[in-house]
């Protein structure tokens, strides 16, 4: 679960982030660690994160940006409190991703990669979340999935995300 940094101010998050970098100061290998350990911090990767990481590493900022860029578990952008993932895998998409998503989309007034304004939910679209069975399903906040999803039980079943 990300930690809400709604109010810790940038100078006390730099500090934290310190804290998280010093196990790994200079030493490259441990980008991913502290990528991961950072955005839980912050709930995203914002620039100043992104120097902060690679000045303590000893890595370039342009590889620090490769790896974000390339693994789809980080963000450059800021994500909800809780994240919904719909799964597309060929079971979902066959037995309603289309619904969900529109469902999601109408209820939400958002489309896949973007969050709520109140910044509750960001919603994406995921390949396969293993639950085929059960499909169409999506997961919520990579723990809770949610299957066999019909458009009128998804507004009920959101009210438990406060």
């Amino acid at each position: 679960m990300v930690e809400c940094s709604c109010n810790t101010s940038n100078e006390e998050l730099a500090k934290q982030l310190d804290k998280i970098i010093d196990p790994y100061r200079d030493k490259p290998s441990g980008l991913i660690q502290v990528l991961t350990k950072a955005q839980n911090l912050v709930g995203y990767l914002p620039k100043w994160v992104q120097v902060q990481v690679a000045e303590g590493l000893g890595v370039s900022l342009q590889d620090v940006y490769g790896v974000i860029t390339f693994y789809a578990f980080f963000s450059l952008i800021p994500r909800g409190r809780h994240k919904i993932s719909v799964c597309a895998g060929t079971a979902c998409y066959v037995k309603g991703t289309k619904m969900v998503t529109k469902t999601l989309r109408d209820l939400l007034d958002l489309r896949p990669g973007q969050t709520t304004p109140d910044s509750r939910f960001t919603l994406e679209i995921v390949r396969c979340i293993g639950a085929c069975g059960l499909a169409p399903a999506m997961i919520i906040d990579g723990k809770d999935v949610h299957g066999r999803l019909e458009p009128e039980l998804i507004p009920e079943l959101l009210e438990q995300y406060e």
